[in-house]
């Protein structure tokens, strides 16, 4: 018999982790708010909508959190109503949200003196992916506690990786989000270049490929390139732009080297400055071709 599992946060990600869930057999209750995708294939597939958080934590083993950051986080959890009020004892947090690790670590201790358990685990890839039940999740917390959740996080993720305490999970997806976001953004400053100098697209995309540009970033940013195609990339410049706010804080609060990703927040600002909230990252090609 399936989990009694409730999500918050059915957006382009929580809608295929939550498809999977039900698949998987599991009692899944979601929190409906405005920014959901739409629910009724969900609910048509047997999901419990519910508008009070506490009610959601009090009839399930195990929460799950998709979120866009931590503000967001601090708020269903710790808020007025919020999910530690409801919260079962021994009940499971599973935060799958980008956030700041350093909130992470203040939301698990609140989490754990409610009586909860607390993972952090930030995935990575698309909404593509999350769809597939084929997600790579970055686990942050008790070794033990994450080998019980393993089957609930088999049922989204393809790959699922230890890789510390509470808040490394988060780390490292910052981590992740940096490198990636920030080869993206040299990809699409570059092919600007290239197209105020006389390169073609194709030549372009061919050229690098079969050379040291060649990856993952250029083939999720291939399909712009080529036929100003953004589907490739469902990410928004919004989002990249908080994901690398949040990098830079926590290299910050290290004490290392953040050169390189100054730069990389100061483009994505002024490019989301020139666009709007939904923008996708792969339109950083045109923003920045459009010049200052």
């Amino acid at each position: 018999m399936g989990r009694s599992i409730g999500m918050v946060g059915i957006g382009m990600m929580g809608h295929g982790i939550a498809s999977n869930l039900l698949r998987h057999g599991h009692q899944l209750a979601l929190f409906e708010h405005p920014g959901n995708q739409p629910l009724e294939q969900l609910k048509a597939g047997g999901a419990t909508g519910l508008t009070s958080l506490k009610e959601l934590a009090a009839r399930s083993d195990i929460v799950i959190l998709v979120l866009t950051g931590s503000p967001q986080v601090e708020a269903v959890l710790a808020g007025t109503g919020g999910i530690l009020e409801g919260l079962r004892p021994g009940s499971v947090v599973i935060d799958c949200s980008t956030a700041m690790p350093s909130s992470t670590q203040r939301m698990a201790q609140a989490v754990q003196q409610a009586g909860g358990r607390f993972l952090d685990s930030p995935m990575t890839r698309t909404p593509k992916e999350a769809a597939e039940g084929r997600l790579n999740l970055l686990v942050g917390g008790d070794a033990a506690l994450l080998q019980e959740c393993r089957p609930v996080l088999e049922c989204f993720a393809e790959n699922i990786t230890h890789v510390g305490p509470i808040g490394a999970g988060h780390s490292m997806k910052l981590l992740h989000n940096y490198v990636s976001l920030g080869m993206v953004t040299l990809l699409a400053e570059a092919a600007a270049c290239a197209d105020r100098s006389g390169v073609a697209p194709q030549a372009f995309v061919e050229v690098l490929a079969k050379g040291g540009g060649g990856g993952i970033a250029l083939e999720r940013i291939k399909p712009y390139l080529l036929a100003r195609d953004p589907s490739g990339l469902r990410f928004s410049i919004a989002n990249a732009r908080k994901d690398l706010d949040y990098y830079n804080d926590m290299a910050r609060d290290a004490g290392a080297p953040q050169q390189v990703a100054a730069a990389v927040l100061a483009t994505l600002a002024d490019a989301l400055a020139k666009s709007g909230p939904e923008a996708l990252v792969p339109e950083l090609v045109t923003l920045l071709g459009a010049g200052k």
